[in-house]
Formats: C-alpha cells, structure tokens, sequence
C-alpha cells in the first residue's frame, strides 16, 4: 500500500485511543446520532450523481488571488491568510500557525488521479510558507491532511497539535515523536507561551482508506490574554454541541467555519451553509469567516453556492461575514474583507 495512505494507530498510541471516553465498539463516536447518508440515499445514487455533469461544479477561469508575502506578516492583531478550501495562516503573538494545510494538486493519495484543485492566479506553495511554529491538523481526510505536503513542510514545522491518533501518520512521514501532541476533545495545552490550543468536539468521520473513524476529528479553539478564536474543522450541524462551546469557550473574535461540500444526500456530516451562520451565533462569535470553499469540487452544488447561501443568509442574521481572496490579509478586530470576489468568475 502506498505510504501516502498513512497508517492506522498501534501500539501505546491505541491505548491511550482505547482509553477516550469518545472510543466506544472499536471506533470513534460523534456526541449525537451520525448516519453517513439520508435513509433514502444509497452509495449508488450518489456515484451517479457524481458522475452526471451538474451545474457550475468548478470555475471555468482562474480564481483571483493576492501574492502577500507570508514572512513578513506583524503587527499587534491576529493577522490571517486564507488559502482555499481549509488552509490557512495565523499570525498571532509573533508566531507563524499553520492549519490543515493542502498544497497539491489534488486531495487524494495520488497525484494521477482524484479530485484536482481550481486554477488560481498565484498559487500558494510550501515554499511561499515561513517557518511554522505551530501546525494544526483537525482530522486525516485528504482535502485536510496531504502527504505530498506534510512532506515538503517537515523541515519547517517547529510543533504538531493534532487529533488522537492522527499522529500516528506523521510520525509514519517521518516527524519527530517529541514536537506531535494529539488530543482528545476537551484536552487543552498552552503550546506555545501565550497560546493555548483546546481541542473542541465536532460531528463529521475520518479515514484514508475504507476502514472509519480509527482516528478522531476535532475544531481548535485558540486563546491568548487578548484574543479568541474558533478553528473549526469538517463538521455538520449540531445545535446542542456549537451552543455547549460557545458557553464554555465563547465569545471568540473570530470563528472559522465550514460551509461547502454539503448535500442533502449527507445531511449530518457537512452543514448547510444556512446553518454554518447558525453555528456562529450559537459559538457567540463576533464574525464568521466561511472556509471549506474554493478549491475543490467534492460535492454536487456550484463552486461558488455555499458562499452565496452564507452571505445572504448572515444579511438576514445580522452577522458579520468575513469573506477575502486567496492570499489577501485578514487583520481580526480590524480589517475584514468583504466583497464578492467570486461574482466576476461566475
């Protein structure tokens, strides 16, 4: 089997797996009931879905983006550089952090086949990246977790927080044993001073093969004495979980949240983009960015839909919306970009 499929926890790593009270029949579980499909759906009807031409399911030009240069981002705010889908870069207390970062070309364990990534006009390599104090995993799928990546960055990454058992990958890629910590939901570490990471529950799955949920996903909640944000990974929409976080951890300045790749067909495990508003509120978050968008066609909808539904949506809500071009500076409390970019590749 190819290494880029990673490997599955053994040894003191699946005790300690073994050991979480979110470990129950050999795998991972979600806080409530998660069905990977509707009860009227099948994994035929979804192929042939996929497999139909659809509607606008990738931009037909390049995408605009803006060439910042990534070592010399300063100042006192948070600043943050969002590369497509569910990549991007925090600056914060003077340190550089790195969340699920995707720089291939295609989310899939290899590189001659599976889903490619839309064309962009400055695309963002590992080798645009400073060096990382801190790399954030939230989960092993391939549109968050890419070998080819992982490999190329080893030599930049200072310290991995990660999932319980995610780390078994990357020490299989060849990071060091002594910068990875992996956590189970609600564990919290200050990871570096002044930055205290806390692993919050999330409803998705995990797996880089057929077998599921070995691994654990997560979101990360970020604090230091001034700031507050919510890093979330996949997730769908769980009411009782986003409010429990928000009056544990909340209010944040900022939160991350996913809004693309849903369908009706697997209602539980992505959010509606009406609902990625929803969360945000129920989080107390003074703003909501909207990732998971904008570099790859893993569902049915246009490219462009899930931003669209969540700008309207946020309209009639009364939230403010976060939404930059590939590359342009997000400065939190201060300068939150909002023009609709993507109008002009419809």
């Amino acid at each position: 089997m190819s290494k880029s499929f990673g490997k599955l926890p053994a040894g003191e790593s699946l005790i300690r797996i073994q050991n979480s009270p979110n470990y129950r029949n050999g795998a991972f579980q979600n806080i409530s009931e998660t069905k990977m499909m509707a009860d009227n759906t099948s994994y035929s009807d979804m192929m042939l879905e996929f497999l139909g031409k659809g509607i606008d399911r990738k931009p037909t030009t390049l995408l605009p983006a803006i060439r910042t240069d990534l070592r010399k981002l300063s100042g006192d705010l948070p600043v943050l550089v969002w590369f497509g889908h569910s990549s991007y870069l925090l600056h914060i207390n003077g340190k550089n952090i790195l969340i699920d970062p995707v720089f291939s070309r295609r989310a899939s364990p290899f590189q001659f086949i599976g889903i490619k990534s839309y064309e962009v006009t400055n695309p963002y390599t590992v080798d645009n990246m400073p060096d990382i104090d801190l790399l954030i995993i939230t989960h092993d799928h391939y549109d968050h977790l890419d070998y080819t990546t992982m490999k190329s960055l080893k030599t930049k990454v200072k310290k991995v927080c990660t999932t319980l058992g995610v780390g078994t990958h990357l020490r299989f890629w060849g990071f060091s044993e002594n910068i990875i910590s992996e956590f189970d939901w609600w564990d919290s570490e200050t990871v570096i001073p002044g930055i205290q990471l806390t692993s919050v529950p999330a409803r998705h799955f995990s797996g880089r093969t057929l077998t599921r949920n070995k691994t654990l996903w997560s979101a990360f909640v970020l604090k230091t004495t001034q700031h507050s944000l919510y890093l979330g990974g996949d997730s769908g929409y769980d009411e009782n979980m986003f409010r429990d976080i928000g009056n544990k951890c909340g209010p944040f300045d900022l939160a991350l949240l996913e809004c693309g790749q849903y369908n009706t067909m697997w209602p539980s495990i992505h959010m509606m983009p009406e609902e990625t508003v929803k969360a945000s509120v129920l989080l107390k978050a003074k703003a909501l960015l909207p990732v998971h968008w904008g570099k790859f066609t893993l569902s049915l909808h246009p490219w462009y839909e899930p931003i669209e539904r969540v700008v309207d949506y946020a309209a009639k809500a009364g939230v403010e919306i976060v939404t930059p071009m590939i590359g342009e500076r997000v400065i939190v409390g201060e300068s939150y970009p909002n023009a609709a970019w993507w109008e002009l590749q419809v």
